[in-house]
């Protein structure tokens, strides 16, 4: 059996320690500031520290987030084939990025060239620590000796079981992304409003209510955590911020809290630089495994 390797992209917020951890690889995103400086959306923040980077964003400075294109993803492509590996590519949400679409073109064109080869590109549809767990249970099922068939199967069976549960400090990046409208975001600021966010069967971002007050939307995402999560022979909880470990520790005891009597094993983290440029800085996160998630209508 040739040996695969596991790549996938910045949205997956894998950093050095875990990637290593996990012999996973990532193929950059992009960053453009100002609307001229075009940087990588570097996982370890190696060009602009964690705490620069969201300084940025807190005095106004105007990222936007860019795709990984095909070329790109032929040329790390090309790199594993020619050293005699399959390719297993994990990509943040279709519904979020259309870099799953140039790895789908990157796989056909190359499939050309090494007809031996496999590629299998996967729309994770999900994205931050929801697309991380994938990618790491991934690595797991391949130390199994799991084949590259196996592992891919796996994940078209169970992604809609990764649960992204999150709230915000501020809808301004929100609305800046385009997620929420202007009005949504002044009027939400006046009241101190913030929104619970989830990611669906589709793989798209949801607000899908609002409580007043940092504390209470911490306390309401406790309360849907309980009710979605499952045991599960992979689960991993993991919570993160975006430049706030306070708020961060301030959940953890929250849903230790909320779970008392039962051992989560939590992991703690940071949100990357992809969906922190859209959730922006002081933004909490967990993601795990539970109930199968659906479609939302509205």
């Amino acid at each position: 059996m040739r040996k695969f390797v596991i790549v996938t992209d910045s949205c997956s917020d894998l950093h050095k320690a875990l990637r290593e951890k996990y012999d996973i690889d990532y193929i950059p995103m992009h960053l453009i500031i100002d609307g001229e400086r075009d940087i990588p959306a570097d996982l370890d923040f190696n060009e602009i520290s964690y705490e620069e980077y969201f300084k940025m964003l807190r005095e106004g400075i105007r990222i936007k987030t860019a795709q990984i294109n095909t070329q790109e993803y032929k040329q790390a492509f090309t790199k594993y084939l020619d050293a005699g590996c399959d390719i297993l590519s994990i990509s943040c949400s279709s519904a979020l990025s259309a870099s799953i679409k140039a790895s789908q073109v990157a796989r056909d064109e190359l499939l050309e060239i090494y007809p031996d080869a496999k590629i299998i590109c996967i729309d994770s549809l999900n994205s931050c620590f929801g697309l991380g767990i994938i990618c790491m249970t991934a690595s797991e099922l391949r130390a199994e000796g799991k084949t590259i068939e196996e592992v891919a199967e796996w994940i078209e069976a169970n992604k809609l079981k990764v649960h992204q549960e999150c709230t915000v400090e501020k809808l301004t990046y929100l609305k800046n992304a385009g997620r929420v409208s202007a009005a949504k975001a002044f009027f939400g600021g006046l009241l101190n409003k913030k929104p619970i966010i989830i990611s669906d069967a589709i793989g798209q971002n949801h607000a899908i209510e609002t409580v007043k007050g940092r504390r209470a939307s911490m306390e309401r995402l406790a309360e849907r955590v309980f009710d979605e999560y499952e045991d599960h022979p992979y689960q991993k909880v993991i919570i993160c911020h975006a430049d706030d470990q306070a708020a961060a520790e301030e959940f953890r005891a929250v849903i230790e809290a909320k779970f008392e009597g039962k051992e989560l094993n939590i992991q703690m983290d940071r949100i990357g630089p992809i969906i922190g440029t859209s959730a922006g800085p002081g933004t909490i996160a967990i993601y795990f495994i539970g109930k199968e998630v659906t479609e939302n209508k509205e």
